[in-house]
């Protein structure tokens, strides 16, 4: 099979699936190597980056999906007689932050970060997909454990976690040792 044939039946997959798909498994089914089929994705998806397109490839973690771009969500949101989602609120955005950046993590982690119950926060994250259950801690009780989705990653349009901009050094403890040399003098 031809390169060019190679990447229209991934563009053909990628349309056809809708959800993101691994580069293993476009492997499998173009019979080409793993990494042939990577090298393929990535190919297709600078190609459309780089052209004026409506639609899109993104690399969500380890996989690939075909997207519209975000610049026509309105119009998109218009012939699909869609709402536009409620945008997340202080709580949740706190929570989900929590979670993304020490993931895995478990309830009360989040609680006691925050100081607060987050059940029902968690609930919500749940319910729009930006988290997910992640398995159980060999712990008394086996406490849930939790941890971002790929939505999240297409919701933040980023690929992968270490995307995330890293947190600001507290520098609090340096502002008292250094108010505490100053009244020393």
């Amino acid at each position: 099979m031809t390169a060019e044939k190679i990447n229209s039946a991934i563009e053909a997959i990628l349309f056809a699936n809708g959800a993101s798909v691994e580069p293993s498994r476009i492997a499998e089914a173009l019979e080409i190597s793993p990494d042939e089929a990577e090298t393929h994705l990535e190919e297709l998806r600078q190609e459309y980056e780089n052209a004026d397109r409506g639609i899109t490839i993104v690399k969500l973690g380890k996989s690939y999906q075909m997207v519209s771009v975000k610049e026509y969500a309105p119009v998109i949101r218009t012939v699909m007689d869609m709402r536009r989602n409620t945008p997340l609120s202080q709580a949740a955005l706190e929570v989900l932050a929590v979670i993304a950046y020490n993931q895995p993590v478990t309830k009360t982690f989040v609680e006691q970060i925050r100081g607060v119950d987050c059940s029902g926060v968690i609930g919500s994250l749940t319910a729009k997909d930006l988290i997910e259950e992640k398995g159980r801690l060999e712990l008394p009780g086996r406490p849930l454990i939790y941890g971002t989705t790929e939505n999240f990653l297409r919701c933040f349009n980023i690929s992968s976690i270490e995307e995330l901009p890293p947190l600001p050094e507290d520098n609090s403890e340096e502002e008292s040792d250094d108010t505490a040399t100053e009244t020393d003098e």
